[in-house]
């Protein structure tokens, strides 16, 4: 009787603040504003939210406020177009702010042979574009409703955070035959401790306080690549907040 075949480690990175500076909805957010897709009092929240994501980490709460202020901006436009605008907010406004830092862990995993997911609570496919820019296998994200090529403004299932992500790694890990004891995963998130602790090898990167004090306690790796830039993020986004409201 043959073998079963070894199953392999796989490495899982969440994206904001992880991989890329700040909130991609954020990104997305502003962009959409900059194209007239809703009004400046919706932009001026937007930015508030990521001076908040920046000094304090993710919160349910400001996540389901700008989870629900994207869904709201997009509802009743063609799907074909919001993908237009997920390309060019990647070139534009995340490539930028992409980690080279965690790219580079990424990517080492890759050349490894190793298959990399980003998992996020982002849309899929702002996801799908970070993950093929950047030569990673995929994107696990919240997927967006739409019917006859119109966003509904709802989401399938629920947003891919906190529980959700291990719940979507398992199945992928099983679809893919991976190993979870022996994957790895990455994150700057206490809200990802469930996805952190679900594999053998996790990382905390740019980690939050809470995150930090549980990746100390557990001997993990962890690695902060933003003390030296979070002064010059802050400003910068206050800056578009005033230009926002003068409008």
């Amino acid at each position: 009787m043959p073998k079963s075949p070894k199953k392999q480690p796989a490495a899982f990175f969440d994206v904001d603040n992880t991989l890329v500076r700040g909130s991609t909805s954020y990104q997305f957010g502003k962009e959409a504003y900059r194209r007239r897709f809703f009004p400046r009092k919706d932009f001026i929240a937007f930015a508030w939210h990521q001076v908040v994501f920046l000094t304090k980490g993710e919160t349910d709460h400001m996540l389901s406020a700008i989870k629900d202020r994207a869904l709201e901006l997009v509802k009743g436009r063609p799907y074909a177009q919001m993908m237009e605008l997920v390309a060019d907010v990647y070139q534009h406004n995340v490539k930028p702010k992409v980690w080279p830092e965690t790219a580079r862990l990424a990517q080492q995993h890759i050349a490894a042979g190793r298959e990399v997911w980003l998992v996020t609570a982002a849309p899929q496919e702002m996801g799908d574009e970070i993950a093929k820019a950047l030569g990673l296998t995929g994107a696990l994200g919240t997927r967006l409703e739409h019917i006859d090529g119109i966003l509904t403004g709802n989401i399938l299932g629920k947003p891919l955070h906190g529980k959700e992500k291990p719940k979507a790694i398992r199945k992928l890990a099983k679809e893919r035959g991976f190993s979870l004891k022996k994957s790895f995963a990455y994150s700057d998130s206490h809200n990802d401790l469930p996805m952190l602790t679900l594999v053998g090898h996790p990382v905390a990167v740019n980690p939050d306080k809470l995150l930090k004090i549980y990746a100390k306690s557990a001997g993990w790796k962890i690695y902060d690549f933003k003390r030296r830039e979070l002064r010059l993020q802050k400003k910068t986004v206050k800056k578009e907040i005033k230009i926002g409201k003068r409008g």
